[in-house]
């Protein structure tokens, strides 16, 4: 079966979602609209889902961003965007965006003040309507690990993700 475009420039993307957004007022005296936060943390797991298995065991599936994972990373015009789809809020092209890793994780601070949509949104942020962030990428190099807890029926299945190839986007 044939693969539309939308599907082949969409395999493998990933998306996260984080609660560590905030929006912060521009102390400069400007009319800039900044909002920043993390999109994603270093070394915090999270769990993406769980299940029970054939065997009885209750099953979870965690993930680690390794703090190196960006290291190699194709960031060269990322957006941002709301749920990942629509129209663009900001951009690393045109300097409303901007993305930096630290020791905590991936850094975004964007000025959404451009367009009247962007107004929008971060006045959304500011009154805590919208209080999360994810971002959109490929996975480059991973790890994975498995530990069971025999006496609990637990296993834990850790992914950690040592390389991103492609950041798409923050939402």
């Amino acid at each position: 079966m044939n693969k539309t475009i939308e599907e082949k420039l969409t395999e493998g993307r990933m998306y996260r979602y984080m609660n560590s957004f905030e929006v912060r007022t521009n102390e400069s005296g400007s009319d800039e609209m900044i909002a920043e936060g993390y999109a994603t943390t270093f070394n915090e797991p999270y769990e993406l889902m769980q299940w029970d298995d054939w065997n009885g065991y209750r099953v979870h599936f965690v993930e680690v961003i390794d703090p190196d994972a960006f290291k190699e990373t194709d960031m060269s015009d990322v957006i941002m965007q709301y749920n990942h789809e629509g129209r663009v809020f900001a951009r690393t092209s045109n300097k409303t965006l901007s993305l930096n890793t630290d020791n905590h994780g991936l850094f975004v601070r964007a000025n959404l003040g451009g367009t009247e949509i962007g107004r929008g949104l971060y006045e959304e942020i500011k009154g805590g309507y919208t209080n999360r962030m994810s971002f959109g990428f490929t996975v480059s190099k991973e790890s994975r690990t498995e530990e069971r807890d025999d006496d609990n029926k637990v296993r834990t299945i850790t992914r950690t993700i040592t390389g991103i190839k492609k950041l798409w986007d923050v939402s």
